[in-house]
């Protein structure tokens, strides 16, 4: 089990992101992306696109915690407006890339 997901709770997180074109890359980060999570550990996830705002975070969120088989609760932030130093830090470093949107690996150097 990848981040401590089954292969059905990850597709069907996968899914929810491909309802949202404005998505390019998630990144999951902390306990999940380190491999010291618990059984109720939340998933923190960084999102990177275009127009990404909290309006549309909120759809996202809500789309997740309604519509997924996963009983885990979800963190989740604009990549792009992280102001805290040590999180964007933390995301660098430990963070893995979870979803891609095609053209984001067609673009990518």
């Amino acid at each position: 089990m990848k981040f401590g997901l089954t292969e059905k709770e990850e597709l069907s997180i996968k899914r929810v992101f491909d309802e949202f074109p404005e998505i390019q890359e998630v990144i999951i980060f902390g306990s999940r992306a380190i491999g010291n999570f618990k059984p109720a550990s939340d998933i923190d996830l960084a999102i990177k696109g275009i127009s990404i705002d909290l309006g549309l975070l909120g759809k996202i969120k809500a789309q997740l915690e309604e519509n997924t088989p996963v009983p885990y609760f979800f963190d989740l932030v604009n990549l792009e407006t992280i102001s805290h130093k040590e999180l964007k830090e933390h995301i660098r470093e430990h963070g893995r890339t979870f979803y891609t949107t095609r053209s984001t690996v067609l673009n990518s150097p």
